[in-house]
């Protein structure tokens, strides 16, 4: 093999998105349904949720009625659509998939509901995004199992009542806030999806690399995993990128050298940190002092919209504990000049507006 490969990689991940964002597009949905778990068994990671929705499923098997409705929430990248497909494998019930953005209108559920037959499992992605007259709908669905059609306008508008064979609703949000509560009480299960452990990642990579058949070498899964923002699909990703690398650089095998080598060139450090997080750091601290700093100055700053820095950067900066938000802006941790090689200002302690709270 040339380098031509692996500089076509490279051409697609610096014209496309980040190796580490935690959103799937285009063909990466179809390389991802390749590589995701079949059976509650076959999952590795959130030991509680599979152990809750193990015990849900089977007590629904043992009466012979249709599991309750079930609510996935949590940051994308976890898992909740393939648990989706997992409770409708494990009930042998056809899945069907739709998402709350391509639901406008209450006329767009009703169709879909009344395609269902009884126990299948509808799959609703971004259920947060559905319009309200829809959820409106929704309610009695889930509750009494039928919906009113409206025929008509205005005083002679009539309600035709719809049944619904008994079914299934998994909804998925990364945003559990914006539910309205009507909707999310009417959820008979509610699972939060936590980040994974580096050695859960480990086991993931270890698994995707078989399906893919990639060898591994000493630790290579474990550096992949370390660097990977304890998302699978980030792991999984960057294992197809570290693939190519040592397809065309080196022997095949992926290494932890080889590992650390490819996550250096495609701008993944040890931390998971990407360019542009370690730019909105650098920003902060050599332009700004390590702030307060408003978002929307960080963002043109780095070049970048208000919205990627705020949703993209941010989160994972919080969560490694770099950056705070306080009531006047974004600053950076002691642990953020540490982490680009640089001295704090002495002025940094624990009686600074650094260390006061977020009430935004």
């Amino acid at each position: 093999m040339d380098e031509s490969q692996l500089d076509a990689a490279e051409s697609a991940y610096v014209a496309g998105r980040s190796l580490t964002t935690a959103e799937a597009e285009g063909d990466e949905r179809v390389v991802e349904a390749a590589l995701r778990p079949r059976t509650l068994a076959e999952v590795i990671g959130q030991e509680r949720v599979r152990e809750q929705l193990a015990l849900l499923l089977e007590a629904a098997r043992r009466r012979e009625r249709v599991p309750d409705h079930v609510l996935l929430s949590g940051p994308p990248g976890l898992g909740k659509t393939t648990l989706a497909m997992i409770i409708a494998a494990e009930m042998s019930s056809p899945l069907r998939l739709t998402s709350g953005p391509a639901i406008t209108h209450a006329g767009d559920l009703a169709a879909i509901l009344s395609g269902l037959n009884e126990g299948d499992v509808l799959f609703v992605d971004e259920i947060h995004r559905m319009s309200r007259p829809a959820e409106e709908m929704l309610y009695m669905a889930m509750e009494d199992f039928r919906v009113d059609v409206i025929i008509g306008k205005g005083p002679g508008a009539t309600a035709i009542p719809l049944e619904i064979p008994p079914f299934t609703l998994v909804g998925a949000t990364t945003r559990a806030g914006l539910l309205p509560g009507p909707l999310r009480d009417r959820f008979g299960f509610t699972a939060h999806l936590e980040f994974y452990e580096p050695a859960d990642l480990e086991q993931i990579v270890r698994r995707s690399s078989d399906l893919l058949e990639v060898e591994l070498g000493s630790d290579g899964a474990g550096e992949i995993s370390r660097r990977s923002r304890g998302t699978p699909r980030i792991a999984n990703r960057l294992l197809r990128r570290v693939r190519d690398y040592a397809q065309v650089r080196a022997d095949g095998v992926v290494t932890r050298d080889i590992a650390r080598r490819a996550l250096d060139l495609f701008e993944v450090d040890e931390s998971g940190l990407d360019r542009l997080d370690r730019g909105v750091l650098d920003v902060l601290c050599r332009r700004f002092g390590g702030g307060p700093v408003g978002v929307s100055t960080l963002a043109v700053a780095v070049g970048e919209e208000r919205e990627t820095v705020e949703e993209v950067a941010e989160p994972f900066l919080v969560r490694l504990g770099l950056l705070a938000r306080t009531p006047r802006g974004r600053v950076a941790t002691r642990a953020a000049w540490e982490h680009l090689g640089l001295a704090a200002p002495a002025a940094y302690g624990p009686d600074t507006l650094l260390f006061e709270p977020d009430h935004d």
